[in-house]
């Protein structure tokens, strides 16, 4: 193992180059959902989200109005 150092002065950097930025996401990801489904209390983006997860997850129920 010669480069057994360089390996992990390699690994450090890495680690510090990939770190994710601090801090949370909750607010944004809390903004951008703006529907619900009222049967199983899903969030979704918008409403042709909720039609997709009707037809997929509720096929015998009626999605509601877009009107909400």
């Amino acid at each position: 193992m010669t480069r057994g150092k360089q390996k992990i002065e390699a690994q450090k950097r890495n680690a510090e180059k990939n770190q994710k930025a601090k801090g949370s996401q909750f607010e944004a990801r809390a903004v951008a959902l703006k529907v619900t489904c009222p049967i199983c209390k899903v969030q979704l983006a918008n409403q042709n989200q909720l039609g997709d997860h009707y037809s997929s997850k509720h096929p015998k129920e009626k999605p509601p109005s877009d009107s909400s």
